[in-house]
């Protein structure tokens, strides 16, 4: 059991080590890409993604969360795991093919789809790739080390070609294409380091059947939960047009690095929670999934503050003066930091283990009608702010549905979380970094008033949790000491 222990926080630094790589490739590539594209030309790639991930949604079905589950439980036999694989994959196969044949039948008749149809063509790579990579297999191995390495390389490479490559406004093909070898061309390997792992012999007697219906099921959560994160960019392309959908994009893009810091422990914890639940270790479930909302609540809220109050600069350093239209989304979707911290923690890393999927297809199903009924009314009015305001509504109810399914459960462990000291130290936090930027920032560039504000924001922070005994400060202060202790 200590060895497993170990494990677990081995796993949560090397997937915080991949999280920040996460963080830092978009840092440097973004503020580049979006000053030499413009808003038109990454609101062109934002728009082809978008549509994209609908044909990769159908063709991997539910298997990427499913995928994980179903190996873990079995993953101490290496001939069920086997089996398990390889009985995934065939179905995988046959909705990929279906998927990919229906990509290209929309090329050839969608008028919007062929005013680009070199990027959507290059995007093929995404399907296939996303199929071979078996991506769910690794991460409920608790590959994460490999999974690190692995990415932080493609990412590397992908650096060097964009500043090599990425020139003029109509590069924007080049730039779609090194995006998906960012992305998804980590998968190659992934396919072949599969015998690592795996009996590579064929079952006869597979049992397809004892994976349709949750897959199924997995498969309708995907479908709402694709709505109504991938839709905004989608219905602000067919009812707005590139520009605005460039504006949403930059919004999203800082988004989306905070939302990976904020779900980086939880992305790790699956596995192990399914194995818990599998041998009825439930104290240790409770443990993992309380220390997993402490988290949420030092790191979410913080950053929800302070990328709302200094939303224009980090807009301006990342995307540049063009992308003014993206302040205000930006701010609006801020707190959903927060709900989709949570949604992720009560959803995936509660809900799934308990193989109550059912209830979180409620939950995401009910944001998508949700996100869909606002963006219509708002976005013909507001543009990008409309779909924000649209995406934080919505998750706003996915996790207040997710909250009243585990009301009972979550009774038993709220007792240990106590986000009022998050929110007190945020405030203060932030009452600190806007003293400094009116009294001392005046006139600086947007990267050293971040970079200020930032640095004061984030010691006032940590230190008044500290005085306040945070527990998960506390918990990582005690941690460090035993560790140290180890080394002595």
């Amino acid at each position: 059991m200590a060895e497993k222990k170990v494990s677990v926080h081995l796993n949560i630094v090397m997937n915080f080590v991949l999280t920040i790589s996460n963080i830092i490739f978009p840092l440097i590539t973004f503020p580049y890409v979006s000053r030499v594209l413009l808003p038109e030309g990454t609101g062109k790639v934002a728009f082809v993604m978008s549509i994209v991930s609908y044909f990769t949604m159908i063709g991997m079905l539910g298997i990427p969360t499913y995928g994980i589950r179903a190996c873990a439980k079995v993953r101490d036999d290496k001939d069920q795991l086997s089996k398990t694989v390889q009985e995934i994959i065939l179905i995988n196969t046959i909705a990929m093919s279906l998927s990919l044949v229906a990509y290209l039948i929309a090329i050839a008749v969608v008028p919007q789809m062929a005013q680009d149809k070199t990027l959507f063509m290059i995007n093929i790579a995404t399907l296939i790739f996303n199929l071979i990579g078996c991506e769910w297999l690794y991460k409920a191995l608790e590959q994460y080390s490999y999974i690190t390495i692995r990415s932080i390389a493609l990412k590397l490479l992908s650096l060097i070609l964009m500043f090599l490559m990425v020139h003029q406004k109509g590069d924007y093909v080049i730039y779609g294409a090194i995006t998906i070898l960012a992305s998804v061309g980590s998968n190659f390997f992934n396919f072949i380091n599969l015998r690592r792992f795996l009996n590579f012999k064929w079952y006869k007697q597979m049992n397809l059947r004892q994976h349709i219906k949750p897959i199924f099921s997995f498969f309708m959560m995907t479908i709402a939960t694709t709505v109504y994160t991938n839709m905004d960019a989608v219905m602000l392309g067919f009812m707005k047009d590139a520009t605005t959908v460039g504006y949403y994009n930059a919004s999203v893009k800082i988004k989306g690095i905070l939302v990976s810091l904020v779900t980086s422990m939880g992305s790790v914890l699956l596995p192990r929670l399914s194995y818990f639940i599998k041998k009825q270790r439930y104290d240790d479930f409770k443990v993992l999934t309380t220390r997993s909302l402490q988290f949420i609540g030092f790191i979410a809220i913080p950053l929800w503050i302070y990328f709302t109050l200094f939303a224009k600069e980090g807009i301006y350093f990342l995307s540049g003066p063009e992308y003014s239209g993206s302040i205000l989304p930006m701010q609006l979707i801020m707190p959903t930091l927060f709900f989709i911290g949570l949604s992720n923690l009560l959803g995936i890393q509660i809900l799934v283990p308990m193989e109550r999927e059912n209830e979180v297809l409620k939950s995401v199903v009910l944001g998508a009608v949700i996100d869909l009924i606002i963006n219509a009314i708002c976005i013909p009015h507001y543009g990008a702010a409309g779909a924000a305001l649209g995406t934080l509504i919505a998750e706003f109810f996915v996790t207040a549905y997710q909250i009243y399914v585990l009301r009972d459960f979550l009774k038993q462990i709220i007792a240990q979380v106590k986000f009022y000291k998050n929110v007190i130290a945020t405030l203060l936090a932030g009452l600190a970094a806007l003293a400094v930027y009116f009294g001392f920032l005046g006139g600086l560039s947007n990267f050293l008033i971040l970079a200020v504000t930032a640095a004061v924001f984030g010691l006032v922070y940590v230190l008044v949790s500290f005085i306040l005994k945070d527990d998960f400060v506390i918990y990582l202060f005690n941690y460090y000491l035993r560790k140290k202790k180890e080394l002595m």
